[in-house]
């Protein structure tokens, strides 16, 4: 039942193969534990609530976080509810289930002198692999595209004459996102030392073997890139995603271009980024206003 659940996500709701992949590992955790890895017969149209909490419950006790908890539920619920749709349960044993709330946390974002010192680092521009990477950090920071849109790119999405990406985000939803010439110029130079044989289906990121990249090594670019340069808690594609809607928003955009741009379904996602520019304003403030804070003495 779980197979066909994963062929219904797929092919019938269109979800994404990183979705698809994030739901089998989740049903394939909790099938292990319900059957106690093999030793019994799955039973998922008689698993009550109380069932499903002594998962819950398990996986508080080995180190779960309250995030990872929270999305391996909603995987059970989406996968009861098939079962409701297509096999007759009659009630969604997960849908009792009470998430915990998560804290509210203000994204990670890198200081814009820090990422020009990452930016204006020196590299080799004859060497493939420099400028690529470089080309990775560059292109994160000035789109504020996602890990999993990087690795996806297609070549021929990517046009410097009109200085545009297509980017098929989450849900597959392409948008289109404006770059300007530091961006442009990079983009050229990458081309012009990548061994060429694109066509239409062709990633544009690639490795020196000519193989498509992967999420992993992404994140390892970033990280490397930023280390050593960056002083913050994370160092991750994803920081350079948040500190791009940042930089955006401090510097007059509008609110509903940088949705626009991240590819945000809601407003109100964006809108955290609006707190985080609130809290340099409000620091600014009470570092430079002669009467922001209290004298002693």
């Amino acid at each position: 039942m779980i197979e066909t659940f994963l062929k219904y996500l797929r092919y019938e709701l269109a979800k994404s193969p990183a979705t698809a992949t994030a739901y089998r590992c989740d049903l394939k955790q909790w099938s292990d534990f319900a059957t106690s890895n093999g030793r019994y017969p799955l039973q998922p149209l008689s698993t009550s609530v109380d069932d499903l909490r002594l998962w819950v419950a398990h996986l508080a006790k080995n180190g779960c976080t309250q995030r990872t908890i929270r999305r391996k539920i909603q995987s059970l619920r989406a996968f009861f509810q098939y079962l409701m749709r297509e096999h007759g349960l009659r009630e969604n044993p997960a849908a009792e289930l009470e998430p915990a709330r998560l804290p509210k946390l203000l994204p990670v974002i890198v200081k814009p002198a820090e990422t020009a010192s990452m930016l204006n680092e020196e590299i080799d521009i004859t060497d493939f692999t420099e400028v690529r990477n470089r080309l990775i950090v560059l292109m994160i920071y000035s789109t504020g595209m996602r890990c999993s849109e990087v690795v996806g790119l297609k070549d021929v999405n990517v046009d410097t004459h009109k200085g545009e990406l297509k980017v098929l985000g989450k849900r597959n939803k392409e948008r289109i996102i404006p770059f300007g010439p530091e961006l442009s110029d990079m983009i050229t130079l990458y081309r012009s030392l990548r061994n060429d044989s694109t066509d239409s289906d062709s990633p544009f990121f690639i490795r020196p073997d000519g193989k498509p990249l992967y999420r992993k090594l992404v994140y390892d670019v970033v990280h490397n890139a930023m280390s050593g340069i960056v002083h913050a808690t994370r160092l991750s594609p994803h920081v350079l995603r948040h500190s791009f809607a940042t930089d955006m928003l401090n510097n007059g955009a509008q609110l509903t271009a940088v949705q626009q741009l991240l590819g945000h379904n809601s407003l109100a996602t964006t809108q955290i980024y609006t707190h985080v520019s609130y809290r340099d304003i409000s620091n600014n403030y009470q570092l430079a206003h002669p009467r922001a804070l209290k004298k002693g003495g």
